[in-house]
């Protein structure tokens, strides 16, 4: 696993939910941050995002925008996030 602890966030996340689930960014931030009541959460969600870029260019997740999965590059807006086939 990871030594990031944004890139833990989300890997510890999405073993959770099990195959063919997926979380938003914003879950991972709120994680990250310590599920910390109001806003303060928001200041985690930029490393979230690098991570989950990170993190689909290795293959290890996939970013889905609509339901479809994108390529790093044009996720772009709203998107959301999944371990990939083979993980």
């Amino acid at each position: 696993m990871s030594s990031d602890p944004a890139e833990q966030a989300i890997l510890s996340l999405l073993t959770g939910k099990g195959a063919q689930k997926s979380i938003s960014p914003t879950e991972a931030a709120r994680a990250l941050a310590g599920n910390p009541p109001g806003e303060a959460w928001r200041a985690s969600l930029s490393p979230i995002r690098l991570a989950a870029q990170r993190l689909a260019k290795a293959g290890v997740i996939e970013l889905l925008r609509k339901g479809k999965p994108v390529p790093p590059a044009e996720a772009r807006g709203v998107i959301r996030l999944r371990l990939t086939q083979a993980q």
